[in-house]
């Protein structure tokens, strides 16, 4: 299984960004990750006000990739592309991942929509998605 975690900022600037390799099976076309995320981001805007749900689920599709989404109060946007529907999983680690960025936020040392480069912030994502994922 293969995934592709990342943390999108209001004002469409790539926050934190994370390549899941839960299986160890080669990715080969791993740079094309960022851009499928980043195509879905229109779709995820234009959903976003047609729903009251923070959890968009599946928002696109490209090929056999699905790409959720997660949009906080705040208008920033988890994104997550992944080969398999696992909508519960997905859910519970976005919202793992949504508490974790909270607390990130309330540390007067970060600030809004600059690149989350903490060690124990990548820790704890890893471990959210070996939990979830």
């Amino acid at each position: 299984m293969i995934y592709y975690f990342a943390i999108v900022g209001t004002k469409d600037n790539p926050i934190y960004e994370l390549d899941l390799n839960i299986t160890g099976a080669k990715n080969e076309h791993r740079h094309l990750n960022q851009f499928i995320v980043h195509s879905a981001l229109d779709l995820v805007e234009e959903l976003q006000w047609h729903s009251n749900a923070m959890y968009l689920k599946s928002v696109d599709k490209f090929n056999e990739w699905h790409v959720s989404s997660f949009v906080s109060a705040g208008n920033i946007k988890f994104m997550l592309l992944h080969e398999t529907k696992n909508e519960e999983g997905i859910r519970n680690f976005f919202n793992e991942c949504y508490e974790l960025y909270i607390k990130m936020l309330m540390n007067p040392f970060y600030e809004l929509n600059t690149p989350i480069t903490s060690i124990s912030f990548d820790a704890k994502i890893r471990f959210i998605s070996k939990k979830y994922l």
